[in-house]
């Protein structure tokens, strides 16, 4: 992936289902960065070689079409600025990322561009579910430390990893240096975005000793248990576990503390909802928000025709999400912390689909405080 991203890149490595990220997304760009730690020294490149960009073969009817020569090299000297890696080590590098035809296809068939009710049997199974519970029960003292020092849920923690990554079993097979360039380079749609990432990746590789070579991650680029896109990590991982490192890739503990981070960084607001089901009148006309922000009041969303099945709903800023579930229409009031999770991954079934997991974690686990 903790922004499509307008996105769906934070995309999850949950490719398998064609995921989101991280899934995913997020995929998620990152707000004005963050202090992040001084840059460690730079990951041991190979031998300089002149870069020589060969993607594979595309399509018959959309062939593949290198970046020019002044696109790389303009690159190369905006990133060694921002990255504080010298300039022929990034080409060095350059010259061995790879298109790859097959991310082009996954990111034009992201899961989120399926109805609710397809898209919520990906993520609400019984495994799933019961492999939460467990993922929670093995790491109880750790997420509830995180939780207890960030008021995030801890459900919610370990419904992001869920729906990202399946619990860690499925991080993502694609090598990041790979992901990032054919998306900086060959998917004008947001190349902006993915170039950005990929400078970011290389400032990451910096300074926290990752190797390019071999770094893997989605499609989109996201990494590790909560697949955070590069600007991600380096503004919000955090060290959980004392070590002096940010591994996002095999700490679970680092992991807790990020995902938490992330939601602090994007203002979660402790102790409130993330949604409500309502019910809506009779001949109310449709109202689909234009953004995600919870703007209006309860009374406004009353005065629609729309209303917490719950009388005794908070009083506080809200939105409407209406989605096309298998049993038909669902309404939903949405709260300040559903914004914040599609920080996280924009696409709001993603979010639904977070919340709805924690719940059935929560219910068979424990909530955490």
């Amino acid at each position: 992936m903790p922004p499509f991203m307008n996105s769906f890149f934070r995309c999850s490595a949950v490719a398998l289902l064609v995921v989101v990220a991280g899934c995913a997304q997020p995929v998620k760009p990152a707000p004005a960065p963050a202090p992040v730690a001084a840059p460690a020294p730079a990951p041991v490149a190979p031998a300089p070689v002149a870069p020589v960009i060969t993607p594979v073969a595309g399509t018959a009817d959309a062939p593949v079409v290198p970046p020019s020569a002044e696109k790389i090299e303009a690159f190369i000297a905006e990133t060694a600025k921002s990255s504080g890696m010298p300039a022929e080590q990034v080409r060095d590098w350059l010259s061995q990322a790879r298109y790859q035809q097959s991310i082009i296809n996954a990111i034009t068939r992201p899961a989120e561009g399926k109805p609710w009710k397809d898209y919520r049997p990906i993520f609400l199974t019984e495994t799933r579910i019961s492999q939460g519970r467990a993922f929670y029960a093995e790491h109880r003292s750790e997420i509830e430390k995180v939780s207890k020092d960030t008021g995030v849920p801890g459900e919610i923690i370990v419904a992001i990893i869920g729906v990202e990554t399946n619990y860690g079993r499925i991080t993502g097979s694609y090598r990041v240096l790979d992901a990032l360039y054919t998306l900086a380079f060959y998917y004008p749609r947001r190349e902006e975005f993915f170039r950005s990432e990929l400078g970011h990746v290389f400032a990451l590789a910096r300074e926290e000793k990752l190797d390019l070579a071999t770094l893997k991650g989605s499609y989109a680029g996201a990494m590790g248990w909560g697949q955070f896109m590069p600007s991600s990590y380096r503004n919000y991982a955090k060290d959980g576990d004392g070590d002096g490192r940010r591994d996002l890739l095999g700490s679970t503990r680092d992991a807790f503390a990020s995902i938490a981070n992330y939601f602090i960084g994007y203002g979660w607001h402790v102790g409130e909802p993330v949604f409500l089901p309502a019910t809506a009148d009779a001949g109310a006309a449709a109202f689909k928000p234009d953004d995600f922000t919870a703007k209006y009041t309860l009374a406004d969303l009353a005065a629609r025709g729309y209303r917490p099945v719950d009388t005794f709903a908070p009083k506080l800023p809200a939105t409407l999400l209406t989605l096309e579930g298998a049993e038909g229409t669902e309404h939903w009031i949405g709260y300040h912390n559903f914004y914040v999770i599609t920080r996280y991954n924009r696409s709001p079934m993603y979010a639904m689909a977070v919340f709805q997991l924690s719940q059935e974690i929560a219910a068979g686990q424990g909530a955490s405080p």
